[in-house]
Formats: C-alpha cells, sequence, structure tokens
C-alpha cells in the first residue's frame, strides 16, 4: 500500500464513523474459501467505529444438506414455494451457519448475536398457488437491533422469519437485507453473491442510478444470472427507500468488501440514490485543489497554466465533477457574449480516472450551459488532446478567424499554436 492509497482510505473514515453498513452474504459465499478473508474485512470495519449488521443466506447450504438427508426439496431460495420438509431441512441449515459464522467472528476478536428479529406473515397466493411456508418481512425488531449496535455486538440475521404465533418461515435473505437497511437508516447495503454468479453473467456497470438499475434488471434480466438480478432489484427498492447506496459484489474476491468502501470507484456495482458524481460550480475553497488536479498537465504542456488570481477572477466560469466529494474532473465555460461564442477550456480528468466517461459527461454538461446562455458555436484549442475532442466530443477543425478577437490576440500571443476546433450548437 503507497500513501496515495492510505490518503484515500482515511478520507472515508470520518464519513462512515457511527454509521450502519448491512452486510448480506449468500450463502455460497459462507461456504467460500475467501469467507474467512471477510470475517477480517469486517473486523477492519468494526476497528473503524462502522455499525455491521450481517445478513446471510443459505441456499447452498439448504440443497446440500437436502442431498445429505435424501430430501426432495420445492425451494432453496427463499422466493418459491417452502413446503414443510422444505423448510425443516431450511432451518436446519441456516441455523447451523448462524452457529458456524458466530464461530468465526469469535476467531477474529468480534462480538455477535443470533437475533430473531424478523417478523414475517406468509407470502399467500402467488399464480394461483399457496406458497406455504415462504415468508415476507412484515416489520424488523428495530430496537432490539439498536440494543446490539450499541453495545459494539454484530447481529446476525438468518435468512428466516417468525409471525406471533411462533411459526417460522423461509424469508429470502436479500430481501431481508433490503428491510433491514431501510429501517436502520443504513449508510450502505453491501450484497456479496458467489463467484459463479458473476462468471455466468454480463458485466455490470460501476455506478447506476435507481432509474438505470431497474431499467438494467428489466431489459437485460436474461442476461444476468438471479441472485445478481435479485440484489440489484433490491438495491433499487433500498435506495428509492432512503438507503443512500447499495453495492452488489464479488464476495469470492479478497479484500473486496474493503476496495468497495473505501476506494473512489469501487470494484463492485453500486447503486446510488443520491448524486454519487456530482457536477458543480467551484468556490474560492476549490481553486486550490483545482490548479492541483491540473498541475500535471500544466507541465506536460497539455493545458495553459492558471494561476490563482485568474481563476478567482473568473470564479463562474469553472466546474468540477466529484465522487464521493472528491474532485476527479473539471473545465471551464469562457463566454464571449457579443459573439455569441464560448470556448471549452480546461478540460482535464485525473489520469486514476480516465477512460470512464467523465470527459465526455463533462463535455456535455458544458454544452448544455452554452445552449442556456444562448451560445450558438463552442469552440476549443488544444496541443494534445485535438483528436479526443473531435473523436468523442464531435469538434471540427477551423482556422484561427473564426476566433472572436480578443481570443485570436491571445492564442497569437501565447505562441503555443494550439489546433483550433468548433461545434456548432442546436439551440
Amino acid at each position: 500500500m503507497n500513501v496515495s492509497d492510505l490518503r484515500e482510505i482515511l478520507q472515508y473514515v470520518p464519513l462512515f464513523r457511527g454509521r450502519i453498513f448491512v452486510v448480506a452474504v449468500d450463502g455460497d459465499v459462507a461456504a467460500s474459501e475467501n469467507f474467512p478473508n471477510l470475517l477480517l474485512d469486517l473486523a477492519v470495519l468494526r476497528s473503524l467505529s462502522i455499525k455491521v449488521v450481517l445478513v446471510h443466506g443459505a441456499s447452498h447450504q439448504i440443497k446440500q444438506l437436502a442431498k445429505d438427508r435424501g430430501v426432495p426439496i420445492t425451494n432453496s431460495d427463499g422466493i418459491g414455494l417452502t413446503d414443510e420438509a422444505t423448510l425443516q431441512v431450511s432451518i436446519d441449515a441456516a441455523i447451523r451457519l448462524t452457529n458456524e459464522i458466530m464461530e468465526g467472528l469469535s476467531s477474529v476478536d468480534l462480538r455477535a448475536a443470533y437475533i430473531n428479529a424478523i417478523i414475517a406473515h406468509p407470502s399467500g397466493i402467488l399464480g394461483g398457488v399457496d406458497q406455504q411456508f415462504t415468508g415476507k418481512v412484515e416489520r424488523v425488531d428495530v430496537e432490539v437491533l439498536k440494543l446490539l449496535l450499541e453495545e459494539g455486538i454484530i447481529p446476525i440475521v438468518p435468512p428466516l422469519g417468525f409471525d406471533g404465533e411462533g411459526r417460522t418461515y423461509r424469508v429470502n435473505s436479500d430481501s431481508i437485507a433490503l428491510e433491514v437497511g431501510v429501517e436502520l437508516g443504513a449508510a450502505k447495503i453491501l450484497y456479496l453473491a458467489s463467484c459463479e454468479s458473476f462468471n455466468s453473467s454480463a458485466a455490470l456497470p460501476r455506478q447506476l442510478s435507481i432509474a438505470e438499475a431497474e431499467d438494467l434488471v428489466k431489459k437485460r434480466k436474461s442476461e444476468i444470472a438471479p441472485g445478481l438480478g435479485s440484489k440489484l432489484e433490491n438495491s433499487s427498492k433500498a435506495c428509492r427507500q432512503g438507503v443512500a447506496r447499495a453495492h452488489v459484489l464479488n464476495g469470492g474476491l479478497n479484500e473486496a468488501l474493503l476496495s468497495e468502501v473505501f476506494s473512489h470507484e469501487g470494484i463492485g456495482s453500486m447503486v446510488y440514490s443520491n448524486e454519487y458524481q456530482q457536477i458543480r460550480r467551484i468556490f474560492k475553497k476549490d481553486v486550490r485543489a483545482v490548479i492541483s488536479l491540473i498541475r500535471q498537465s500544466v507541465q506536460n504542456e497539455e493545458l495553459v497554466r492558471r494561476t490563482r488570481n485568474e481563476i478567482v477572477e473568473n470564479l463562474g466560469d469553472y466546474w468540477i465533477l466529484e465522487i464521493d466529494r472528491t474532485p476527479v474532473a473539471c473545465v471551464a465555460l469562457h463566454h464571449y457574449i457579443g459573439h455569441a461564442a464560448a470556448e471549452l477550456a480546461c478540460l482535464h480528468v485525473r489520469k486514476s480516472h480516465e477512460n470512464q466517461g467523465y470527459g465526455r459527461k463533462l463535455m456535455a454538461f458544458v454544452e448544455n450551459v452554452a445552449r442556456e446562455k444562448g451560445v450558438h458555436t463552442l469552440f476549443a484549442l488544444s496541443t494534445q488532446a485535438y483528436s479526443y475532442l473531435q473523436q468523442k466530443g464531435g469538434f471540427l477543425q477551423a482556422e484561427p478567424s473564426v476566433l472572436p478577437p480578443e481570443r485570436l490576440a491571445k492564442y497569437e500571443a501565447s505562441g503555443r499554436k494550439s489546433v483550433i476546433l468548433m461545434k456548432a450548437l442546436r439551440v
């Protein structure tokens, strides 16, 4: 780990300290070789004063136990019909796994408790078929979960629910994580799925808005493993109900949990309810960050050097793109009012965030701002990025004579001999 990695991690610590993370682990992940590493990751989160609720599935264990006993089961994931024989196998497999998880947490010096915090009712009759012992979450015993969390104890929630009459129901763990996260006001829900789910699915985007996640599940359902589809669907529901972010991760990857939580881009897929990637005008306090952001490009003569005073004098011309409140890209729009023209300038993306569409996003943003100002023509000057502006931005090469007189004077005085690019805007 280098210094920059450590700094990136440390900036998240104040943000997450005292917050609640719901970590939902599939039964396949709990049975994998990587699970002990995941328990160590949970220990790291707890050491940073992050409160953790662990929800686990048991589909893998249910199928294995049913096979060992020679019992045919009607369903293993808590979504389809659960008959009485399947329920009994589910209870035995889930409670056994809960105990194994508690043993694992004890081995990394974490206190944990199994808690019957899920009050459920029958799913009822769906499509004319009685789902029998398959249940849905009716409510979550929030007070008892908070009591454990305040004492530094990790609540372990199995994929089972109970009603007021003492009956047990098999409940899908993804939906339990959703309800627990919403009721506790969790900062994150982190779904960890098996490696096999990712191997058999099309690659998922790194970040998705709620609408994008819902659209993905709807239009590409056949391309996504069922387990991932369920997690994306529940992630969208969670975000619609107030959880800021929900993540879908490969539980077979070592350090996947920490890499997702403590880095700007992560390694999984995140569904967000707020403006995770925010473009905003800069303030005086941001000027130093902008200068630092473009410093290397200035040294490489890709961008013109800008002093602090020059940026402050034109503060309203500059925007930054932030990820988790960290500037990763910037752009400027200089408006030449008398000529209905504007210059796209100072377009820069941090090297660690290149090739992810942020440059195009900023160009599209600037074009919209220019249109709102009544600009008909957008131009840009570049010594090294002109091919990018042509290919990604739709700019065309032009002669210096098309520049507004005051900009032409600066161009001739600079001696940079930049390529001049123009783009007509549809107003």
